[in-house]
């Protein structure tokens, strides 16, 4: 295939792992209101807003609570959450990332991050990324999650690319549908029985660079 002009990342499993904080943090929230929740509940919960996730939860429980209430819950669990990313650094960055970013950087790629976290730009400035992507899509400035391709198609218009130009790397398969949704190649990063709709699946970006990578996808 020829060589994408913009190249989008999701964040979260794709450029360092927050999984954990997400859960410890529903983990707890769930617990205050005794609601049981495990990690295999916490999949549901991959690629989709905030409050569809604490829906999510409370459904577990056919739990009903006022807006009012709502709302207060969410801002709870989204302050623990940022209680714990506060502790990352450039070294929870994914293995293979950096240099895989470098050298598309030498290509002369536009990069850009499209994801539905509204926490998206603490992450990248503790990480000290947030320079090296030249746009930032997040669940801040997006109405609707994945998977509608509103995302990808805003970060895409960001760069002034179109569509076909776009390679889309995702984690979860409401972001690969996302990325199909808006007509882009989507290369999935983990397991093939959870991404298997993305056009490549991948383990991780280990010692891969973005030649190998499109090798792969002709």
């Amino acid at each position: 295939m020829h060589i994408p002009k913009t190249w989008i990342f999701d964040l979260d499993g794709v450029i360092v792992e927050t999984a954990q904080f997400h859960f410890k943090s529903w983990k707890r929230l769930a617990d205050s209101l005794d609601i049981p929740f495990e990690e295999s509940h916490n999949e549901a919960l991959k690629g989709v807003s905030r409050a569809k996730s604490l829906q999510i939860i409370l459904d577990l429980d056919e739990r009903q609570v006022s807006e009012k209430e709502f709302q207060h819950l969410m801002d709870k669990k989204n302050g623990w959450y940022q209680n714990y990313i506060a502790e990352l650094s450039p070294d929870d960055i994914l293995d293979g990332i950096p240099a895989f970013l470098n050298k598309l950087k030498e290509m002369g790629a536009k990069l850009v991050i499209g994801s539905s976290s509204k926490n998206a730009q603490y992450i990248l400035d503790y990480l000290q990324l947030t320079e090296t992507f030249d746009a930032i899509i997040d669940g801040t400035k997006v109405k609707k999650t994945k998977p509608n391709p509103e995302v990808f198609l805003k970060g895409a218009r960001a760069v002034g690319s179109e569509s076909e130009e776009c390679i889309v790397f995702e984690d979860a398969e409401s972001g690969v549908e996302a990325a199909k949704r808006a007509n882009m190649v989507c290369v999935g990063v983990g397991g093939e029985e959870v991404l298997g709709e993305a056009d490549l699946v991948v383990d991780s970006f280990v010692d891969m660079s973005p030649k190998d990578l499109l090798e792969k996808l002709n």
